[in-house]
This record gives structure tokens, sequence and C-alpha cells, in this order.
């Protein structure tokens, strides 16, 4: 179960909203989201929860760039929502990189497809072939499955997604909750966010 919030700080406090996430698919959606209730460009949050396994909070300063704090990014990373926050910046991965290994899995051939000129790849051909071509060559019979193995397993090294706490701590500094108190909030975090911005009235109004 999700639940999401928007809190909006104005000239009088803050003003909450529950937030419907249909139509967000992007950060970008997300950040515009928050942008759109922003009062004067002033910090807007927006708090997403899966109910007992992980929450994540976006900041929205005027135009700047949004600042993300997630509580378990493994967590989140099983989640549509929680996919939006883990950016490639927040996992320290070069931008566009799963489409660059998407690309390069339709450029590299694996399943034996055959080459337009109707020869075979070496990749592509059966391992008995490879194994009978160097029967007669010095050295081993070469292993056709390690290549793949190794390729495979860096794929998987690369793209993981750590467990636990990702992005900035101090997200929340200047609203008096440290960064020592945000690592130790779990379930129901908003509740205690919302007292330490003297925002509990307003946000119990829309839950």
């Amino acid at each position: 179960m999700y639940f999401a919030a928007l809190l909006a700080r104005t000239e009088d406090g803050w003003e909450a909203s529950d937030t419907e996430l249909d139509d967000v698919e992007t950060l970008s959606d997300l950040t515009d989201l928050a942008q759109g209730a922003s009062v004067d460009e002033d910090t807007v949050l927006v708090y997403i929860e899966q109910e007992d396994a992980w929450f994540g909070i976006l900041r929205v300063d005027g135009e700047e760039d949004p600042r993300i704090y997630i509580s378990d990014a493994s967590a989140a990373a099983r989640s549509s929502y929680g996919e939006i926050l883990l950016t490639d910046e927040l996992l320290g991965r070069e931008p566009g990189a799963e489409d660059e290994i998407a690309a390069l899995e339709e450029l590299v051939d694996l399943d034996g497809t055959e080459e337009e000129d109707g020869e075979p790849t070496p990749s592509s051909r059966p391992a008995s072939a490879l194994t009978d071509d160097t029967a007669s060559g010095p050295g081993p019979a070469p292993d056709a499955d390690s290549d793949v193995d190794s390729d495979v397993d860096s794929d998987v090294d690369s793209d993981a997604v750590p467990a636990g706490p990702i992005g900035e701590l101090g997200i929340l500094a200047d609203f008096g909750v440290s960064e020592k108190d945000l690592l130790t909030l779990r379930t129901d975090a908003l509740t205690e966010i919302a007292d330490a911005l003297g925002a509990a009235e307003v946000l119990e109004a829309v839950r």
C-alpha cells in the first residue's frame, strides 16, 4: 500500500495535500508536480511511502535541481514509484547506463543468430564446433560459457542497488531533522517529519 503527500511551505507555514501519482512516470513529472504546488518558489516536499517497506522524500526549492532521500534503496527498486526516485546519479551510475546496456545486448548476439552473409559468428556457433576447430591446435579448448558468464556477472554487479538508505542525508537538516534523526526513521516517518516541520495539524487534515 502506498501513501503520497505534498507539503508546500508558505509565509503562513506549511500547506499539505495528498498526492495522486497515477500520471507520474518520471522524475521530471514528479518535479513538475512539486514546482506547480510551490508558493513564490518556496520549498516543496513530496513524501512517498510504501507501508512497512520504504519511504522517499523529494525536495524542490524553486528552479533548483531536486534533492532526494530514500530510506531503503533495494526495497524501493522493487517499486514503480521507487524507480522514479532512483536516478543514475543517485546510484552512482553513468547517465543512461541502462539504455546503453540494452543497446549492447541487441548488438551482441547471444542467441545464435547468423550474420548477414549467412556465416555464423564465432560466439553463436555451437560449443562443439568451437571445440572441434581448436582441438588440433595447441592449448586447451576454450570454455564457451566462461566469457558469457563473466559478462552477465559484471552486468549484475554494476546494476546492483545497495540495501539501506541512499541520497542526501541533510535534505531536511535546515528544518530540524538531522542526518542522524533521518536515519532512525522507519515506519510512519511522515508523522515525525511533520512534527519537526510544525506541519502535523495540516497533515492530519489530509490523511
